[in-house]
């Protein structure tokens, strides 16, 4: 069953398997008639009038939904768009074949009506990278059977190591690894999942240094884990620690949302105290469970996409405990889709509080900054998010913040962007916290 639900679905055997069969599918449908009722030629005629219908449909929909409506907040990619125009030619293709056919027609017309719709998420998910696995598409973290281990106290009387006088001692392991914990909401009361930690190999010895942390957190819809499987954290982090002795933050995922879908905004709300949950409970688990640096000077924050809002809104907001930001393609305010919509349910209806909670607003009213970092990532392509990128960006370098913008080639609002920013990120971040020594 793991073996399953480790599968990927964004590259490898699954992917080709469902792309062959989709395609056999489709030639099969339209080379074999529905039943001898209809002519070939007609037949022929109408499969192919179906599947041009049935991509207009599917091309004007997604037009509609996203790129006018912006339902998603969201603009999709040409390959987005493209293979939706394919999905729905082919399910349109499959629904022509129920006319006038024979029972086993029909079934075999079902399942490839399924087949073609399984196609199309697969192909727009393998272009935003939000679900790697069959695990992950069912909501199940990529950790969630593995305990957070045991970390190592130094004999009473033995000086704890720290970064500046760290070697690698013998039989340090060759990578980091995740746990799942749960961080308890005493304060804020916040509905909160398991968290994720990343212990880099320096953690995992008997006496590991004091290091520095990163909070990370991921996009809406989504679970904890996504920083560190879907946006390859994890192996960003590992590739660092191979360079420096086994060195590299400490990295804690929690859990902003509560649950998949819901968005509280990283605000202290009727939806929720995420924001008390993010900046006093969290903090102080860390501090009690884990051999961090207790000063803001080494802590950091950031996230993709809604978590990405979350860490500038955090960050800019807290310097008292935070001294670097990492923005994957974040949002340039708090948002439940609509701004009225935002400012009724998230701020009861206090259009003066919503204005006062942008990054931007935030940035303003606590310049000048003596000491933060800030690293914006956006991908290349992404024209719906960087407007909003930049000019965070150039805010963050008028409130006297060392701010830095990158762009991610070949990607849009997808996970390719946000690994991409993240591992710059973390390189950029880590360096200044002095784990290059």
């Amino acid at each position: 069953m793991t073996a399953i639900l480790d599968l990927s679905i964004i590259s490898g055997p699954l992917v080709i398997v469902v792309y062959v069969l989709a395609a056999v599918s489709a030639l099969l449908l339209i080379a074999v008639r529905p039943s001898r009722r209809w002519p070939r030629r007609r037949w022929l005629l109408v499969a192919v009038l179906a599947m041009i219908v049935g991509a207009a449909v599917g091309l004007v929909t997604t037009w509609i939904v996203s790129d006018w409506a912006n339902v998603f907040g969201v603009v999709l990619s040409t390959v987005v768009h493209t293979w939706i125009g394919i999905g729905f030619a082919g399910m349109a293709l499959a629904i022509a074949s129920f006319v006038r056919a024979s029972w086993r027609r029909v079934i075999a017309s079902a399942l490839a009506l399924l087949l073609f719709a399984a196609t199309t998420a697969m192909s727009i998910n393998i272009d935003i990278g939000q679900y790697p696995t069959v695990r992950s598409a069912l909501g199940l973290s990529a950790y969630q059977d593995n305990p957070l281990p045991q970390i190592a106290t130094p004999p009473a009387g033995t000086p704890r190591s720290t970064i500046a006088t760290w070697t690698a001692p013998d039989g340090m392991p060759d990578k980091g690894v995740v746990g799942e914990t749960v961080i308890p909401a005493t304060v804020s009361g916040f509905p909160a999942r398991p968290a994720d930690v990343y212990l880099p190999p320096a953690a995992l010895t008997a006496n590991p240094p004091l290091l520095p942390v990163l909070i990370v957190m991921s996009g809406q819809p989504g679970n904890p884990d996504a920083p560190l499987s879907a946006a390859k954290l994890q192996r960003s982090l590992d590739a660092y620690a191979a360079q420096h002795q086994g060195l590299a933050p400490i990295v804690v995922s929690p859990d902003q949302l509560g649950s998949p879908q819901a968005n509280p905004m990283c605000i202290d709300s009727p939806l929720g105290n995420s924001a008390t949950y993010l900046t006093v409970d969290v903090p102080t688990w860390i501090k009690s469970n884990l051999p961090v640096l207790d000063s803001p000077d080494f802590w950091g924050v950031g996230g993709l996409s809604q978590g990405g809002t979350c860490s500038i809104q955090l960050g800019a907001a807290h310097p008292e405990l935070f001294s670097a930001i990492l923005d994957a393609s974040g949002e340039l305010v708090p948002s439940l889709g609509d701004e009225q919509k935002t400012i009724d349910q998230g701020f009861g209806g206090d259009q003066a509080a919503y204005a006062a909670a942008a990054p931007t607003a935030i940035m303003a009213a606590k310049a000048p900054y003596t000491n933060m970092y800030a690293v914006f990532g956006v991908g290349a392509n992404d024209s719906g998010f960087m407007p909003g990128v930049q000019t965070l960006y150039q805010a963050a370098l008028a409130a006297g913040i060392d701010a830095v913008y990158i762009e991610a080639p070949d990607s849009a609002h997808d996970a390719t962007a946000w690994a991409y920013t993240f591992e710059q990120g973390l390189g950029l971040i880590a360096d200044r916290w002095g784990l290059n020594r």
